[in-house]
């Protein structure tokens, strides 16, 4: 398999689109953070490190993977492979990368490699995984992990058929800044019993009719997951846990989007999704996203509780009342006690076996994965969808 997407697949999207749209949430959500300090323990010497390939080196690895490997002197960036050997010529000259190869089949041939960043669309994910790990190599994928939940599985199966490499994803990190603050809340009771949730994922644009298409409105490229909404239930698993008994209902409210050559292409993922689900206490959870909603309140979340209710808005400031309060409070949650990035650190650490993968697994790629692929199936079908789905 070749890592350039092609020069036809390409040609159906945006270039500005093409090369932006993954990078905004994860760069939005790190400028404020301060990456934690590197262990700098152990051999840095040049033989000693741990040497990465990079398949595909688009906006979001250039912003954010490739200045996080560069941080951490136990590792370097040895290789890159890119849509061309001219694109990978480009990113390997700008970043003093050594090695440019055409194609991901050159960069996983390459025996000095010992790991690979897999920074393409999530229809190659799957297949990449499988053969950097037949080849011994370490596995860092983008998120999302695949097109649909039996992508998913294979990538978990095969990261299982090799124990001793690190097979990892790159997490959602839209909700770093509340991470740790709603797990410590909920895990010492504020609330009491978890009742409802509501959140809310929403644009505040109007519906742009003449819109650009781009990858993630195609499920050939992207898969079924729609909009946000993997990422968004991969925050919330780690604040709440999962889900079962799902219902959706999903719209396509601009169905023709101008591919690279202005030419009217139909559009076959929704724009607008209704979800709700049930958590391990029957306590229902209602999702809604949508990138029509102009004028809209943007993000919110609510956990309404027996005791207490967290509310989070959309700048990520938290507020809470218990029972007998008049108003909800806004909570300190000061930079020092907030999750931060620090992915690639976590990677290079765990394949030197000094850390453990918490966020984000394989598993928990599996998981998301199925989430996105009920409420694809509930929206088709309109009927619930029970997981886990074996």
């Amino acid at each position: 398999m070749s890592n350039d997407a092609g020069s036809d697949t390409q040609k159906k999207f945006g270039r500005r689109e093409f090369l932006s749209s993954a990078a905004l949430p994860v760069v939005a959500a790190i400028v404020p953070a301060v990456v934690s300090a590197q262990d700098r323990s152990g051999d840095a010497s040049p033989a000693n490190r741990i040497r990465i390939g990079i398949i595909g080196a688009g906006a979001n690895v250039q912003a954010v993977q490739i200045p996080g490997f560069n941080r951490i002197p136990q590792c370097e960036i040895l290789a890159v492979a890119n849509r061309s050997l001219a694109s990978s010529q480009r990113v390997a000259s700008e970043f003093s990368i050594p090695r440019a190869y055409a194609t991901a089949e050159q960069l996983l041939d390459d025996t000095d490699i010992d790991a690979v960043l897999i920074g393409t669309w999530p229809y190659m994910h799957r297949d990449l995984t499988r053969e950097a790990l037949d080849r011994g190599k370490h596995v860092l994928c983008q998120a999302r992990m695949a097109n649909n939940a039996a992508e998913a599985r294979e990538m978990l199966n095969a990261s299982r058929q090799h124990p001793q490499l690190v097979a990892q994803l790159v997490p959602t990190s839209t909700s770093y800044v509340i991470d740790n603050i709603l797990q410590r809340l909920l895990g010492e009771g504020f609330v009491g019993e978890v009742l409802s949730v509501e959140v809310q994922r929403l644009r505040r644009s109007f519906a742009d009719f003449a819109g650009e298409l781009d990858w993630r409105h195609s499920s050939e490229f992207s898969g079924v997951n729609i909009l946000n909404l993997g990422s968004t239930y991969e925050s919330m698993m780690r604040w709440l846990g999962t889900g079962d008994r799902v219902m959706a209902q999903t719209r396509v409210h601009v169905a023709n989007r101008r591919d690279d050559d202005g030419r009217s292409v139909a559009v076959d993922l929704p724009d607008h999704v209704d979800v709700l689900y049930s958590l391990d206490n029957d306590a229902q959870v209602h999702m809604r996203l949508s990138e029509t909603t102009g004028l809209s309140t943007g993000n919110q979340t609510w956990i309404y509780g027996s005791e207490g209710t967290i509310f989070v808005d959309n700048a990520l400031n938290v507020f809470a009342g218990k029972r007998g309060d008049s108003q909800l409070t806004t909570l300190a949650n000061p930079p020092e006690q907030q999750a931060v990035y620090r992915v690639e650190e976590e990677f290079i650490n765990a394949i030197r076996g000094i850390e453990q993968v918490t966020m984000a697994t394989f598993e928990t790629g599996v998981k998301y994965m199925e989430f996105t692929e009920a409420v694809h199936l509930s929206a088709q079908s309109g009927q619930q969808v029970t997981l886990p789905r074996v």
